[in-house]
C-alpha cells in the first residue's frame, strides 16, 4: 500500500470518527417475503437509544449533532431475525427482514424445567419486585388518534307547530353532522413519574382536526337558540317524552340562561375555542398518561384481567425466543369459558419472570347494552405493551399501543310539547314530534413511545415545576416539517394525508 493510500485511509477513518452535524434517518421496514410493513419493531442506534416503527413499518430518528457515527444499527422484531445494518444501509427506502420461527425446545438450560402454570404463577408472584417504583424521567412521544364514523342519521320528522322547526331544518341538521371526523393529537417531552404521581414537561405538541366541524355545530346551536327564544312563551314548560319516559322542564329556567351575561360568557368561550391551541394541554396530557398507565396488565383497575382472574384463562407454552439479550418463555392464553374476555401472547423473562412484552385482543364485546331503543357496545379493546429493564434492575414501560372501539345507537321516538297554564285557551302551545334513528362508531388509539429512561432523585421529582402555559400548534393539514429534528414515531398514511380547509 502506498503512502498516499495510507494517508487517505487514515484521513477517512479520522473523519468518520468525528462528531457530525445532525441528520435524520428515515426508511420502512418490510417482511422480506411479503413486502408488507413490520409494525412496532425496535430500531436501536445507540446504547439506550432507539425508536419504534409505526403500524406501516415506517420509522425515522435523528442522530444529534456532536455524536459519533454508530458502528451498527440493530433491528429487532418478534418473529424475525435480529439484524445489524450500517448507517448507509439504513438510508435505503426499504429494509427487508427475514421471518424466524419460535424455538420449540432445546436452546435454554434450566435448573428445573417448569410447566406453564408454574411460569404464570411465578410471573404473578414476582410482579412487586420486578416493576419499577423509583422516580423516573422518561423522554416520550404520545399520539392519540380519534375516528368517528356516523353510519346513520335520521331525525324522522313527523310534526311541528313551529314554522322554523320544519323538516327542511331537521334534514339540514342531519346533513351538517360530519359522517367521518378525525382528530389527532401528538406531544413530545419528558414524563416524570414517582409511583402514581405524574408531572409533564411538554416540549412540543400538534393538534390536527377540522375546525369546520366545530364551527358548524356552534352555528347550529346559535340558530336553535334563536328559534327557541322567538317561539316559546315565558311561564311555559316543556313536556318531553321518549318511549315510555317523560320529563317536565320549566322554560323560564332555560330562557334565563340566555341573558346578556351568559351570552357574553358564551362568546368568550367561543373565542377560546377558535385559538390555535388546546386549553389546558398539560392537564389533558397528564390525564391521558394516567388513563393509559392504569390499563397496564398488573394494575388493579385494568380491563385486561389476566393477572387478577388468571384461573379463567388457559395457558400454553408455545416455545422460546429472544428479546434483546434475554431469553423469554412464549406463552399463549385464551379464555377457558365465556367469562373471560381476551386472548393473546406473553413473553416472560426466563431468569426473573418479568413480562417483557404482552399482545392481547378481546374475544367478545366487553359491554353490550340495549334497552328501550338505546344501544351501547364496547366492541374493540386490543393492544401491545413492552417493558425495558432499567439500570436499577427493575422494569418500566417502553412502548404501548392501545385501541378502543365503541358503538352507540338510538332508535326511539321523541315528542316535545310546550304547555302554558297562564295562556287563555288551550294549554298546549307548540309541539315537535320526531323518530330519531342514528348509529355511530368511535375508535380511539394511543401510541406511546419511551425513548430513554433515567432514574432521578426524589427531590428532583418534587422540585420540578410544570409549565401549564404550553399549547399545541393547530394544524389544518399534516406538516412533516413540524417534527423535523425530533425523533418521533412516524405518522401513518391517514395522518400524512389529513387535510382540512382553514377557517376564514
Amino acid at each position: 500500500m502506498s503512502v498516499k493510500q495510507t494517508l487517505f485511509l487514515t484521513y477517512f477513518s479520522f473523519l468518520t470518527a468525528l462528531p457530525m452535524a445532525a441528520q435524520t434517518i428515515s426508511s420502512r421496514l418490510v417482511d422480506a417475503k411479503t413486502q408488507k410493513g413490520i409494525p412496532y419493531a425496535t430500531i436501536q442506534y445507540g446504547e439506550h437509544q432507539g425508536v419504534i416503527t409505526n403500524d406501516e413499518g415506517r420509522f425515522s430518528f435523528v442522530l444529534e449533532e456532536g455524536t459519533a457515527l454508530p458502528d451498527s444499527i440493530y433491528v429487532t422484531s418478534m418473529g424475525y431475525e435480529k439484524k445489524g445494518f450500517t448507517l448507509e444501509q439504513m438510508q435505503d427506502s426499504l429494509i427487508a427482514m427475514s421471518a424466524k420461527a419460535i424455538e420449540l425446545s432445546g436452546v435454554y438450560v434450566f435448573d428445573k424445567e417448569l410447566v406453564v402454570d408454574d411460569i404464570i404463577d411465578k410471573m404473578i408472584e414476582n410482579i412487586p419486585q420486578n416493576m419499577n417504583k423509583a422516580p423516573v424521567k422518561q423522554r416520550f412521544f404520545l399520539r392519540k388518534s380519534e375516528l368517528a364514523n356516523m353510519h346513520k342519521v335520521d331525525f324522522g320528522f313527523e310534526k311541528s307547530s313551529i314554522k322554523e322547526l320544519n323538516k327542511e331544518l331537521m334534514d339540514s341538521i342531519a346533513r351538517s353532522i360530519p359522517k367521518n371526523a378525525s382528530h389527532y393529537t401528538e406531544s413530545f417531552g419528558d414524563f416524570y413519574k414517582n409511583n402514581t404521581d405524574y408531572k409533564l414537561n411538554i416540549i412540543k405538541a400538534a393538534d390536527l382536526y377540522d375546525k369546520r366541524d366545530v364551527s358548524s355545530f356552534e352555528e347550529l346551536a346559535e340558530h336553535m337558540e334563536d328559534i327557541f327564544a322567538a317561539n316559546v312563551k315565558p311561564g311555559s314548560y316543556l313536556k318531553i317524552k321518549s318511549g315510555i319516559f317523560s320529563e317536565k322542564i320549566q322554560v323560564d329556567s332555560i330562557l334565563d340562561t340566555m341573558d346578556d351575561e351568559r351570552m357574553e360568557q358564551a362568546k368568550k368561550l367561543k373565542a377560546q375555542v377558535k385559538k390555535d391551541s388546546i386549553s389546558g394541554l398539560t392537564d389533558s396530557q397528564r390525564w391521558q398518561f394516567r388513563e393509559l398507565l392504569s390499563q397496564l396488565y398488573y394494575k388493579e383497575d385494568t380491563k385486561l384481567d389476566l393477572v387478577d382472574k388468571n384461573r379463567r384463562y388457559e395457558f400454553q407454552l408455545a416455545g422460546y425466543a429472544d428479546i434483546g439479550d434475554a431469553g423469554v418463555y412464549v406463552v399463549d392464553f385464551w379464555p377457558k369459558r365465556s367469562s373471560a374476555d381476551f386472548k393473546g401472547r406473553l413473553y416472560i423473562n426466563i431468569e426473573d419472570f418479568a413480562v417483557m412484552r404482552l399482545d392481547f385482543t378481546n374475544t367478545q364485546r366487553l359491554r353490550n347494552f340495549r334497552l328501550l331503543g338505546i344501544t351501547y357496545r364496547e366492541t374493540v379493546y386490543r393492544g401491545t405493551m413492552r417493558f425495558a429493564k432499567l439500570p436499577n434492575g427493575k422494569y418500566d414501560l417502553q412502548f404501548m399501543e392501545l385501541a378502543d372501539g365503541k358503538f352507540f345507537g338510538v332508535d326511539r321516538p321523541l315528542k316535545v310539547v310546550e304547555k302554558n297554564k297562564h295562556v287563555k285557551g288551550r294549554r298546549k302551545q307548540n309541539e315537535l314530534k320526531l323518530n330519531i334513528d342514528f348509529q355511530m362508531n368511535i375508535t380511539a388509539k394511543w401510541e406511546l413511545v419511551v425513548f430513554n429512561q433515567d432514574i432521578v432523585a426524589e427531590n428532583e421529582f418534587k422540585s420540578f415545576k410544570e409549565d401549564k402555559t404550553v399549547r399545541a400548534t393547530y394544524m389544518p393539514r399534516y406538516d412533516a416539517e413540524f417534527w423535523k429534528g425530533y425523533t418521533i414515531m412516524e405518522p401513518n398514511q391517514a395522518i400524512r394525508g389529513f387535510t382540512a380547509e382553514e377557517e376564514d
